[in-house]
């Protein structure tokens, strides 16, 4: 069972020269040593400047830049979210508006809690940037338990709650922190807060790149990625609907985009056998709240 321990990393958020979205942001550590406690240290490349890209524990925001590609309410999320760390009068480089240009402050101080880093060399990790004022952080360096009260202070939690960002679930997250992100992720679809009130992963139509970008259709972000890679091949001269580019492309090569999933905690399943597609017509069939993603 994953444990709540979690070792804290002091350092600074930084934007100006980067490309943040809703739920990944670059991170300078104050001691960059520090990583090498984590699991799969390997993977973690810092850039020039020092700073890695953050994958945020638990959720998961539309895409703002999944190549040319994005999502609806990508935006948005990515907004507030810089606005809640603390960061104004945010500039964007022409055209996409993607790549910040200035800012003001340059870099906020802030704590991660991360236990090891994803398959792309991020870490995975809450994060924070204050606490109550007679609430105190994980000194640097040390292994501390992530509990209840500090994750109500992590941004994490304030991205699931608020709907700026769907739950994405990991057998890696604690059982008790799962728990309370799919609590909060309910409450948020009752209320119909942000993704919620356009969330059309139940069933959507998939014609073109266009049908699920900007102006489309909101899809949960993993299997926009999925979808968004599979039209791309169907234009390169694939014959077949996505489940079946999903387990042809994870059997024919080292690429696996057929993820394992748990579905209501009883049942392992893989991402294709959740989808039943007719023509452009797909169905997903499953309840995103009720997944837990299995790490690769």
């Amino acid at each position: 069972m994953a444990a709540p321990y979690y070792l804290a990393i002091h350092g600074r958020l930084v934007v100006i020269g980067k490309e943040p979205d809703g739920d990944a942001v670059r991170f300078v550590a104050d001691r960059p040593d520090s990583y090498a406690q984590l699991k799969h240290a390997h993977r973690i490349r810092p850039a020039a400047d020092g700073s890695v890209r953050l994958r945020l524990e638990g959720v998961d925001a539309p895409e703002l830049h999944y190549g040319p590609a994005a999502q609806p309410l990508a935006r948005e999320a990515r907004d507030q979210l810089l606005a809640w760390i603390g960061f104004t009068e945010l500039e964007y480089a022409p055209p996409t508006a993607t790549l910040v240009t200035a800012a003001s402050p340059d870099a906020v101080p802030a704590v991660v809690l991360t236990q090891a880093a994803e398959l792309h060399g991020r870490p995975v990790a809450y994060l924070v940037t204050s606490v109550g004022e007679d609430e105190h952080l994980p000194p640097d360096g040390q292994w501390a338990p992530v509990d209840r009260e500090l994750l109500d202070h992590s941004f994490n939690t304030l991205l699931v709650q608020e709907g700026l960002a769907y739950p994405a679930l990991y057998a890696s997250t604690p059982v008790a922190h799962r728990t309370y992100l799919h609590e909060l992720a309910a409450e948020a679809r009752k209320n119909g807060a942000g993704v919620w009130a356009d969330d059309r992963t139940a069933e959507f139509t998939l014609e073109d790149p266009a049908s699920i970008g900007p102006e489309g259709q909101l899809i949960l972000p993993k299997l926009f990625r999925r979808a968004t890679d599979y039209l791309e091949a169907v234009a390169g001269g694939f014959r077949g609907n996505l489940a079946d580019w999903l387990v042809a492309v994870s059997t024919s090569s080292s690429r696996n985009e057929d993820d394992r999933v748990l579905v209501c905690g009883r049942t392992e399943l893989r991402l294709s056998d959740l989808l039943v597609q007719a023509n452009d017509a797909v169905w997903f069939q499953a309840d995103p709240l009720d997944l837990v993603f299995f790490e690769r």
